[in-house]
């Protein structure tokens, strides 16, 4: 519990900081890889698959019990995501890799473990981007094959545009967000097709909100930290 409120003033800034490097990291999947990452290359598929039941929980993790108890979770097989436990809220849970959930340099990390819990509205339209991504990623695709794969599928609207209220919960603190940020903090994200992020005010001094644009894959993505774990611990 925090005694000061400089105190609460300090840790919610230092946790947009780690927010904002975190997902501006990850907004720039369409570079180039950093030449000097420790992974280089594919690890052996085994080291990117978990045991089904502590996926499931892991899975579980990213949203309050009181919604994931009922989503559907999808566990990472060898050739990508499949149902492991029926859903009856719409909401869809799974644990990203690093192809998808990670900065650049995490591509191939096999550490990389980011629970989300989609909504039903993001789970037509942006987990397809995920599971066409970890399906290029396990065939052993680069980053920038994924990156011109994606973009081209998005072109041809083989890929749907962003519904609207598409979002999804990352409050789990049992994951792993890879070497460039390993803990990353208890927040929501939100999904849109080519908006301003100034719509939300975000990026803005003083604003919780951090806007993301991707003008290759014309995705925008609003991050906004909780004060809470999934669990209902505060974040500290």
């Amino acid at each position: 519990m925090r005694k000061k409120k400089v105190g609460a003033i300090a840790v919610r800034f230092a946790v947009l900081i780690v927010l904002a490097t975190a997902f501006h990291a990850m907004a720039n999947q369409g570079m180039a890889q950093v030449a000097t990452t420790a992974y280089p290359n594919m690890a052996p598929i085994e080291q990117y698959l978990m045991q089904r039941t502590a996926e499931i929980a892991l899975a579980r993790t990213a949203a309050p019990e009181s919604i994931s108890r009922a989503a559907e979770v999808r566990v990472l097989r060898r050739h990508g995501f499949e149902t492991a436990v029926p859903g009856k809220n719409g909401f869809v849970c799974i644990v990203g890799r690093g192809w998808s959930s990670a900065a650049d340099a995490d591509f191939w990390n096999p550490k990389v473990r980011v629970p989300m819990c989609l909504n039903a509205a993001a789970a037509r339209t942006y987990l397809l981007r995920i599971t066409k991504i970890t399906e290029l990623a396990l065939a052993g695709r680069t980053l920038s094959q994924v990156n011109e794969a994606l973009a081209a599928a998005v072109a041809k609207k083989e890929l749907p545009a962003m519904e609207p209220g598409a979002m999804c919960y990352m409050m789990g603190k049992e994951g792993y967000g890879g070497d460039a940020a390993p803990h990353w903090p208890a927040h929501l994200m939100f999904f849109y097709s080519d908006i301003d992020p100034a719509i939300w005010g975000a990026n803005l001094p003083g604003s919780p909100v951090i806007g993301l644009n991707d003008p290759q894959e014309h995705l925008t993505q609003f991050v906004i930290a909780t004060q809470r774990w999934s669990d209902g611990k505060e974040v500290k």
